[in-house]
């Protein structure tokens, strides 16, 4: 038998952490979740009002662009 025959064979034993802290359990931020979608629906709300102005502006480009084309 050769030596990785041999080690296969013993059962692995589990690492040990030298730490001071509890070990860590991921979970669900729930917390930081909320967070999330509070900052994403107020940038909604702020957007809504100015997305006439943002679409006027992305036609007066494509007019522009179709009236001049650039060298590009």
């Amino acid at each position: 038998m050769s030596d990785a025959d041999t080690a296969a064979d013993e059962p692995t034993a589990d690492p040990v952490y030298r730490t001071l802290g509890k070990p860590f359990r991921a979970r669900a931020d729930a917390e930081m979740d909320a967070v999330g979608w509070t900052i994403f629906l107020g940038m909604v709300i702020l957007f809504i009002p100015l997305l006439p102005l943002i679409v006027l502006v992305w036609l007066i480009t494509k007019l522009l662009d179709a009236v001049a084309p650039t060298r590009d």
